[in-house]
């Protein structure tokens, strides 16, 4: 007994010391990895290292600690204030646009112009239109988006709202901030919303 009351406080030390050899190693091995994504990205075009700069609530969500409920509320509240609702009142465009835009993935990459027109790349995460038979299943199925849900006002700005910032409805959102983020314009996100309202649209059939 006596021998194992001497080996406890030297075990204890020695896991207390490993901890801290691996805290420090994970530092410096984080170090490394941005280090080496800086040095390594080379800019072109539009592709610069600026998109390599997280904001805070990326930061909170690629953490290896999983944010708390109210620090996801927090940051919910912050993204809700970057929604910016139509300038003229009117949500919805045209949907035979929106088709367009959520099959395209253009944009944004070397080979792009600034100020050039980006696609959705909707179904890269989502079903929409039953005729389309090439889709992710990331986020889920849109199909007959506004059949099924309606298109009173809660709704319409729900969707509004989680097309311009999703991070104000769910802080860790895998889908991109097409609005705030400038990937869409104003115009057309009101095309991607007929596309997901209009009973026309082939995503209500």
């Amino acid at each position: 007994m006596k021998a194992v009351s001497i080996l406890r406080p030297a075990l204890a030390a020695l896991l207390a010391a490993t901890a801290g050899l691996s805290a420090a190693a994970g530092e410096d091995y984080d170090a490394q990895v941005r280090e080496m994504m800086q040095s390594s990205f080379k800019e072109n075009g539009i592709a610069s290292k600026y998109r390599q700069l997280q904001l805070d609530f990326q930061k909170t969500c690629s953490a290896l600690v999983p944010p708390s409920a109210e620090a996801m509320r927090q940051i919910e509240a912050e993204q809700m204030q970057t929604v910016r609702w139509p300038a003229d009142g009117k949500f919805f465009g045209d949907w035979k646009e929106g088709e367009k835009i959520a099959q395209s993935g253009r944009g944004l990459t070397w080979t792009d112009k600034a100020g050039e027109s980006n696609g959705g790349g909707c179904y890269n995460c989502h079903q929409l239109a039953p005729q389309e038979l090439s889709f992710g299943t990331i986020g889920p199925s849109l199909h007959r988006y506004g059949k099924l849900r309606g298109s009173d006002e809660g709704m319409v700005k729900y969707t509004w709202g989680k097309l311009w910032n999703a991070k104000a409805y769910n802080a860790c959102s895998q889908m991109p901030r097409m609005g705030d983020a400038h990937i869409l314009s104003e115009a057309q996100i009101k095309h991607v919303m007929a596309y997901l309202f209009d009973p026309a649209s082939p995503v209500n059939q």
